[in-house]
């Protein structure tokens, strides 16, 4: 019961890493939007994202170590915010983005290891 106990801890923990990730990445794509935050609309989904990702984040943490967590939540950021920036903004990719991104995801799963 108790590995039971503690690997479900470990996957609402995931959940909440990668919905932080995913809440900030989306916060920075308003943020693109938001033209440097002068428009209204945008400007307010950048403060909630944020302010929601940091709620995660915080949560998770309460269960796992800063560095690791922190780490974590940087590295699926920046994976997400390559895949906003390519599939909504228009952004291009590189062979050194595709590169920087594998080295992330590496980092990632050892440090979750």
């Amino acid at each position: 019961m108790g590995n039971f106990l503690h690997s479900h801890g470990a996957v609402v923990n995931t959940i909440l890493l990668i919905s932080a990730a995913f809440s900030y990445s989306v916060g920075g794509y308003y943020m693109k939007l938001s033209e440097g935050l002068t428009k209204g609309g945008p400007t307010g989904l950048v403060w909630g994202l944020f302010c929601l990702g940091a709620l995660l984040q915080t949560v998770a943490m309460r269960h796992a170590e800063m560095t690791v967590t922190y780490i974590v939540v940087l590295g699926l950021e920046a994976i997400a915010a390559l895949l906003l920036g390519l599939f909504f903004l228009g952004e291009g990719v590189t062979l050194v983005k595709l590169i920087g991104v594998l080295l992330i995801a590496v980092g990632i799963v050892v440090l979750r290891s």
